[in-house]
């Protein structure tokens, strides 16, 4: 049952990291009487900080912490190359746009990074029962 439930998790995960990863993608270009509104980039920092932290405590595994930070990676390393077709989601244009793709880039795997090493730096939480936690047979 706990590994059928930790799959459960790892899915559920991935899904929602994957899916906020390209709401964000395409919300780069949003823009308000011309002038670029950096929505992305505060959607990937508390995202990729909320989604590691919860996906920590929710399911308890440190391996389903990691996944909502490598989805976020791969998806937005997608959205930033070309296409056979020529289409390219995360594009260059003006020096505004450049600022908050780069940002929204940078920011992103820095928050995601933090993230995991919060995630994988607290200690595992034993039930209780599990021992005397002194690592000794008695």
């Amino acid at each position: 049952m706990t590994a059928l439930r930790l799959l459960g998790w790892a899915v559920l995960t991935v899904a929602v990291a994957g899916w906020l990863t390209i709401v964000e993608v395409f919300w780069l270009p949003l823009r308000v009487a011309g002038v670029p509104v950096p929505v992305s980039v505060l959607a990937a920092v508390a995202g990729n900080l909320l989604l590691v932290a919860a996906a920590r405590r929710l399911s308890g595994s440190r391996a389903v912490a990691v996944l909502p930070a490598l989805v976020w990676l791969a998806v937005a390393l997608a959205g930033a190359m070309r296409r056979p077709e020529g289409d390219l989601l995360i594009t260059g244009g003006d020096a505004a746009t450049q600022v908050v793709n780069l940002g929204f880039l940078l920011l992103g795997v820095v928050a995601a990074a933090f993230a995991v090493g919060r995630a994988l730096g607290t200690p595992v939480v034993r039930p209780p029962g599990a021992g005397s936690g002194s690592g000794g047979a008695r």
